[in-house]
């Protein structure tokens, strides 16, 4: 077992792991895609990174791109759980909407009620061509029927787990960790 870990706290990805990652699903695009105009838009916060990520390996080969930024807080259906700590941040399209072919992003996909936030809020933008989702981690246990077209890794998880993300620019490295009840982040 690595130093970094304990039987509440298992690293499922790290950085060399995750930046494979990143890389596969830009090549999944590319593959798909090629040079076709595309936005990439994040969820905040953790979603935003990743978007940024595999915008910079796909925009090496596709000069059609455009990126933008959700904060779904006010479109979220659990505001009452948030409390008043809930902090706001912005969001950015700097785009048109109405007709574009998206590919939102987030770090980890469970329930699937914050996809349906942002697609909810991305639709008050415009109506798109098509909205497909790509997540670095899938840990199963939907409650809503949303699927990921572009899976990092699927991960299964029970209700009382966490998968936590860190990304070097939020966090300080770049890992995945399943955090079992209890543990320390």
């Amino acid at each position: 077992m690595r130093a970094a870990e304990s039987l509440d706290r298992v690293r499922v990805l790290n950085s060399e792991e995750m930046e494979h990652t990143v890389r596969r699903i830009a090549y999944e695009i590319l593959d798909k895609y090629g040079d076709r105009s595309m936005a990439f838009v994040g969820i905040h916060t953790r979603g935003v990174v990743f978007a940024d990520r595999v915008y910079q390996v796909v925009s090496e080969k596709n000069s059609c791109l455009s990126k933008g930024t959700l904060d779904i807080t006010l479109y979220r259906d659990d505001q009452d759980n948030l409390g008043a700590a809930a902090a706001v941040k912005s969001s950015a399209i700097p785009f048109d909407v109405q007709g574009s072919f998206i590919i939102l992003f987030d770090d980890v996909l469970y329930t699937g009620r914050t996809v349906r936030a942002a697609i909810d809020e991305l639709i008050d933008y415009g109506r798109p061509a098509r909205i497909e989702l790509a997540v670095l981690i899938d840990r199963g246990n939907r409650e809503l029927p949303i699927c990921p077209n572009y899976t990092g890794r699927y991960v299964r998880t029970e209700a009382r787990e966490r998968v936590r993300v860190r990304f070097r620019e939020t966090d300080s490295e770049d890992a995945v960790y399943l955090l079992r009840e209890g543990a320390e982040e």
